[in-house]
């Protein structure tokens, strides 16, 4: 499994990506809505590792915004290897910079972070299946297509890491 520091998004974007994580279900789709036990939320992860302490991070971020209130817009669906999908967000040069402040923070703070989220390297995007059937790939997509675009404001972050019962809120 895997730890993440997750930037939440406003009541409404939740809300819509809840909306079609019951519609990817409906059509036999798995989504986060039901991974261990339904505890995930939508997000849009700055870093992933195979454990991230709380404190650690919350030491190496100390007097840096983790959640400022950034403005995202989730504009298209993709899809990474072993049929993970996920909408992707415009990166723009405010997100871009913020994910590099907080690698470099975190990584110069001795955490070894997936290379995945390495800036430049980072693809901006909330997941929202983890294995799609090829089947039905294409229902699936057509399904994020119907709620694209969605706009969202980060309203908070936290380091979580649900196989370990760990929701650590961040400033």
């Amino acid at each position: 499994m895997v730890a993440a520091l997750e930037l939440f998004l406003d009541t409404d974007a939740t809300r819509r990506i809840r909306v079609l994580w019951n519609a990817l279900e409906s059509e036999g789709v798995q989504s986060m809505r039901s991974l261990l036990g339904q505890r995930h939320r939508p997000h849009v992860s700055l870093a992933v590792a195979p454990r991230l302490d709380p404190e650690q991070v919350a030491g190496a971020l100390a007097g840096a915004p983790v959640a400022p209130p950034l403005r995202l817009s989730f504009q298209y669906a993709g899809q990474f290897v072993g049929r993970v999908l996920w909408l992707g967000l415009v990166p723009t040069p405010e997100l871009l910079a913020h994910q590099a402040s907080v690698y470099v923070r975190l990584t110069r703070a001795g955490l070894a972070l997936s290379e995945h989220y390495q800036p430049g390297r980072w693809v901006p995007h909330c997941t929202l299946s983890m294995r799609v059937p090829n089947v039905l790939m294409g229902v699936a997509v057509r399904r994020c297509l119907e709620v694209l675009p969605v706009e969202a404001t980060v309203v908070g972050g936290a380091v979580t890491d649900h196989a370990r019962d760990i929701a650590h809120p961040l400033p």
